[in-house]
């Protein structure tokens, strides 16, 4: 994984993501020699890097627990970025305080109801992760991939996720009310 990394770094990406399912649905393999391979992928790898713990894909997997079973491990790991799913899990926040110095992909769209979200319903789930991010260390994105939901649906929740995330950053720079 490591070369490919480099190679991909070499032909110009911006950003490398590792997905690690398995960290998150078998967390004692992970915490017995997980983290190890993933410090040796990341190894003296200088370019923006991001490791995403995936639930399953939403069409497939239909519950999900409110927690995650191995997060916090990774506030040691070498990644710039994690990427997390709080949507459809309605996941618990708190959890960021245990990621200090990480920018975390905050999953806001809910793929497992092809319904499109509202811009407000968006920003709300952005907010949730506020008390323990600053703004500028969270990036809004889908819980995970798209590729189950029909294209109009998709393409509507990613306006939804372009309003909602405008709508928080505005907020963000408003000075404080007094």
């Amino acid at each position: 994984m490591h070369d490919e990394i480099v190679d991909l770094f070499a032909a110009g990406a911006d950003i490398v993501q590792i997905d690690g399912p398995y960290m998150q649905a078998r967390p004692d393999k992970p915490r017995a020699f997980g983290l190890a391979a993933l410090a040796r992928a990341l190894d003296g790898i200088t370019g923006a890097t991001a490791v995403h713990l995936c639930f399953g894909y939403a069409a497939i997997i239909h519950e999900r627990p409110p927690a995650y079973s191995f997060l916090p491990e990774l506030a040691g790991c070498a990644c710039d970025q994690i990427s997390i799913e709080t949507a459809q899990s309605n996941l618990d926040t708190s959890i960021l305080e245990t990621l200090p110095g990480k920018r975390i992909i905050l999953g806001v769209i809910d793929l497992g109801d092809p319904a499109v979200e509202s811009a407000e319903t968006v920003a709300a789930r952005i907010r949730r992760a506020l008390p323990y991010k600053r703004p500028d260390e969270l990036t809004a994105a889908p819980d995970c991939g798209m590729k189950y939901l029909p294209r109009d649906s998709a393409f509507g929740k990613l306006e939804a996720l372009v309003a909602g995330a405008a709508a928080v950053r505005a907020e963000a720079a408003m000075p404080a009310p007094r």
